[in-house]
């Protein structure tokens, strides 16, 4: 289990707290139109007030070169006021004079926004002394942004090295479910590895055949592996170039004892639209002129029965054009099914990655999964088994 300092561990009494956040949602005309980040930070922000500590927030937002006023914090100090339900002050910058003035007005359970990180330089290139003009604002550190992690920034990791460092609620809550997930998992381990294209998920599937019992190979990634041992796929995605490399992962899924599950029958169709014909076949009938968008519900059940014997399933990637019905049904169905499993105390199941949260609301099933990540490419690296640079700061010996 990875060790960390957790909010329970400190004394916030009076004291600045410098929370990094991830408040970088989505936006319409100063409307914030996903609030699902903002609501993932409040516990933080309580538990450091009911402590009685100052939470002084900080955050990126967009890829800003230099200051860029449309890409300012202030509307999302707004955004959390009404969903704190307590006021929130706002600072024109995150370091120098306006900060600090800021912060000084602050009494104990008093919560500020600090403007954009990234408008200055230092924030991205982990400069020493940004870091320095970061942590004199605060005499405590506490990272809550899991789908900032993978970045060696500033707020993200630097801080972790000169101040007490401590994990948010929500960073808290994301690594228990990742390391009961895949670092010490009750087995057996299912993996859903799906999506567009192996090769954007080599180093994935290179870590996960060492991790997992079952690996459901399956989207359009899932052509590449069929063409690979001898299918004919038609005019699916298929990255045929890829094949020696397909035939090694599963040489050494063999190698590793994990076991690989590809679709055995497809939904087939000759246009990419929603509602388009369409017609089910096994992988052996492709037709030259036809595409797979979906698993076959042959291949459904086949997963459905791999689900009644596991006690752990991941899942990052959907199993079809989810967006286009009728080629949503393998998705809804799997995960409908992961849902119920999990509902019925029968599986923990962690999922994550952008494609991945929008499939399981589709399905109506993410509220029913042990835990759904929305960090995207910090959840990817953690499955690819890389070490997080703001994970690895909040580990003893790491920070101040």
């Amino acid at each position: 289990m990875i060790a960390y300092r957790t909010l329970d561990d400190a004394d916030l009494a009076h004291k600045r707290v410098l929370v990094r956040v991830d408040l970088n949602v989505p936006m319409d005309c100063g409307r914030v139109t996903d609030d699902t980040r903002i609501k993932a930070i409040l516990p933080t922000i309580r538990a450091i007030t009911q402590k009685g500590g100052k939470a002084v927030l900080i955050s990126h937002f967009g890829r800003p070169k230099g200051r860029d006023e449309s890409q300012s914090l202030a509307p999302l100090a707004k955004a959390l006021e009404a969903q704190l339900g307590h006021s929130v002050a706002f600072a024109s910058d995150c370091v120098g004079a306006a900060a600090e003035s800021a912060i000084a007005r602050l009494a104990a359970g008093d919560v500020i926004v600090l403007e954009n990180t990234r408008f200055h330089a230092g924030e991205e290139k982990n400069a020493p002394e940004f870091i320095q003009a970061l942590a004199s604002l605060g005499d405590v550190y506490v990272n809550d942004s899991f789908s900032t992690a993978h970045r060696a920034h500033a707020s993200t990791a630097g801080l972790a090295g000169v101040l007490p460092a401590y994990a948010g609620r929500s960073m808290q809550g994301e690594l228990d479910a990742l390391t009961k997930a895949l670092e010490a998992p009750e087995r057996p381990v299912l993996a859903v590895v799906g999506g567009a294209k192996v090769s954007t998920k080599l180093e994935l599937l290179g870590n996960l055949v060492h991790k997992v019992d079952i690996m459901v190979i399956a989207g359009g990634m899932a052509n590449t592996f069929l063409a690979a041992m001898g299918h004919k796929v038609g005019k699916s995605l298929c990255e045929h170039d890829l094949g020696d490399t397909a035939r090694a992962i599963l040489e050494e899924a063999k190698t590793a004892k994990c076991e690989i599950v590809l679709p055995v029958d497809a939904v087939v169709t000759k246009e990419f639209k929603a509602n388009a014909a369409h017609r089910v076949v096994d992988v052996d009938h492709v037709a030259d002129d036809e595409m797979i968008l979906d698993a076959g519900p042959a291949s459904v059940a086949q997963v459905v029965e791999k689900l009644k014997g596991v006690k752990t399933v991941v899942w990052n990637g959907p199993f079809g054009a989810f967006e286009l019905p009728p080629f949503d049904a393998a998705t809804v169905a799997v995960a409908k099914e992961v849902a119920a499993l999990t509902k019925a105390g029968r599986l923990l199941s962690v999922a994550g990655g952008g494609d991945t949260v929008a499939a399981l609301n589709h399905a109506k099933a993410g509220c029913d999964f042990s835990y759904v990540s929305t960090a995207g490419g910090a959840f990817l690296e953690w499955l690819e088994g890389k070490a997080l640079p703001g994970v690895e700061a909040l580990k003893p010996g790491a920070s101040a």
